[in-house]
């Protein structure tokens, strides 16, 4: 190797160095780790001036009964039947690091965990699956109520470029929710990266036709916030929040799983046909409607026109009926009849020492004492007077639907009364 070679080899190695320090690969290995998981973020300042990590437990407890305590506030009518698009902006501004190991990736992860969520808590409901890339959008996936198919294209190659289109998005989603009955409501989740948008026409007359149409569109953002998001949100009676970091992100875009409010329009009462298919014989071959192919065993069968469909809820494609199943409607009951939020315990309560208070969680019969046999904070039902810990309260009001107190006191009735 001659002394040019060397020079040069010596200078790119250099540069490269340069970029590392730049880019601050250059720090120690003990310094990445703090620079990365920024843990001086996770402490915070007690009464006595001492430094504690924080109790993120008793924060998401707390943050939990606020919006619990709020959404029971009122009794507000909601929509049990939702006909949801979900907008992916696939931008280049999706390719951004400020999220690990990216906002693309980021975002399909909370997407997953938000479809098996929102057919958990809505079964009658349908979801479709829109992307945004290079000022075109482009339909990921058809209204339907599989969650499993969602899952399956949204874990396919998605790649990020050009620019995003807000306008285009909502053309192409109102073409497919204004043929919605009148008796579902139409939402429209769009999750933004982009600080602009690249449109190819007037995007107020189309805010004013999605109004009109009522579509309520929410706009989740990633990087800050946009007046003309923001004006979408106010005009359609939707909710605009920008997420500061991975785990705000998943409870905003996890907010948008329960029932919303219904719109004054479609407050009013309707009588829905609805069918209740049987399940066919495994041994059975017929063809499927949903994929037009035959196939053997297992789906369903529609009481009406006797059409093969795979999967439920779904509509028949041959005469349109809504298709159904028992726990699906029985799941859907707990909306309209919420239970009540839970009392917290007060602290004068729990230092009374003359007051015997249970030592155990009803729910999961865990200790509600802590170092020292301290009481822990705990809540209580208005109704059976049970004491809960705060995982069970979040368990019971988010999943259960139901209180183990009232339950085990309405079962046990019957009983005493045949003994007497």
């Amino acid at each position: 190797m001659n002394n040019g070679e060397e020079r040069r080899l010596n200078g790119e190695a250099e540069e490269d160095d340069d970029e590392d320090e730049g880019n601050g690969r250059g720090l120690e290995a003990w310094e990445r780790t703090y620079a990365d998981e920024r843990s001086w973020e996770s402490l915070q300042e007690d009464e006595s001036g001492r430094l504690r990590p924080i109790d993120n437990k008793a924060l998401y407890h707390a943050q939990y009964r606020r919006r619990l305590r709020t959404a029971s506030a009122t009794r507000i009518q909601k929509g049990l039947i939702r006909y949801l698009f979900v907008v992916i902006d696939l931008s280049k501004a999706a390719a951004e690091m400020d999220f690990r190991p990216s906002r693309r990736a980021v975002v399909a992860k909370h997407v997953e965990v938000f479809i098996r969520e929102f057919f958990d808590q809505n079964p009658l409901s349908q979801i479709g699956l829109v992307t945004i890339k290079d000022g075109v959008t482009n339909c990921l996936t058809d209204l339907g109520g599989s969650p499993e198919s969602h899952v399956k294209a949204l874990m396919g190659k998605l790649e990020c470029s050009g620019e995003s289109s807000i306008q285009n998005a909502l053309d192409l989603v109102h073409g497919y929710l204004n043929q919605i009955p009148s008796y579902g409501h139409r939402e429209v989740l769009i999750l933004y990266s982009a600080l602009s948008t690249c449109d190819p026409g007037d995007i107020m007359e189309t805010i004013q036709t999605c109004k009109k149409s009522k579509i309520r569109c929410s706009v989740i953002g990633l990087s800050a916030e946009i007046f003309i998001c923001k004006h979408l949100c106010q005009e359609t009676g939707g909710s605009y929040s920008v997420a500061l970091d991975e785990s705000h992100f998943k409870e905003l875009i996890l907010e948008h799983a329960p029932p919303p409010p219904a719109i004054a329009e479609f407050a009013i009462a309707n009588l829905i046909k609805m069918g209740f298919p049987q399940r066919a014989a495994e041994s059975s071959i017929a063809i499927c409607s949903c994929h037009k192919e035959a196939k053997a065993g297992g789906g369903y069968t529609c009481p009406r026109c006797k059409a093969r469909v795979c999967e439920l809820p779904t509509e028949c494609r041959t005469c349109g009926l809504t298709l159904i199943s028992s726990p699906h409607l029985a799941r859907s009951y707990h909306h309209l009849f919420p239970i009540v939020p839970f009392d917290e315990v007060s602290l004068s309560l729990l230092n009374d020492l003359y007051r015997k208070l249970p030592r155990a969680c009803f729910g999961c019969q865990q200790t509600l004492l802590g170092a020292g046999n301290k009481p822990c904070p705990r809540v209580s039902c208005p109704k059976c007077k049970q004491h809960f810990c705060l995982d069970c309260d979040i368990y019971i009001h988010e999943s259960l639907h139901n209180c183990p107190g009232c339950e085990s006191a309405r079962h046990s009735k019957p009983v005493a009364a045949t003994e007497e």
